[in-house]
């Protein structure tokens, strides 16, 4: 009986990991997508920002930082408005 129960939390420990790298995968997609997409409008209006800042919350949150830091930085370095 113990065994069947280590194999079971084994089991969903390894499911729980696949869910996180997933998340973390595509908030990293989403992310990367706004960036590229605001950075060629050249601007980030507020609410592009605040979307930007909840994904990057939750990443973060997920432990996963050092891949996204020089995006983030460079996303909050956009304007909110559109330049003349």
């Amino acid at each position: 009986m113990p065994a069947l129960i280590v194999g079971i939390i084994k089991y969903l420990l390894n499911q729980i990991k696949g869910v996180r790298m997933g998340v973390q995968a595509l908030l990293r997609a989403r992310m990367i997508d706004d960036y590229n997409k605001w950075e060629e409008r050249g601007y980030a209006p507020i609410y592009a920002r605040q979307n930007f800042e909840n994904c990057w919350a939750q990443y973060h949150a997920l432990g996963a930082n050092g891949v996204m830091d020089d995006i983030h930085k460079k996303f909050l370095e956009l304007p909110t408005e559109k330049g003349d």
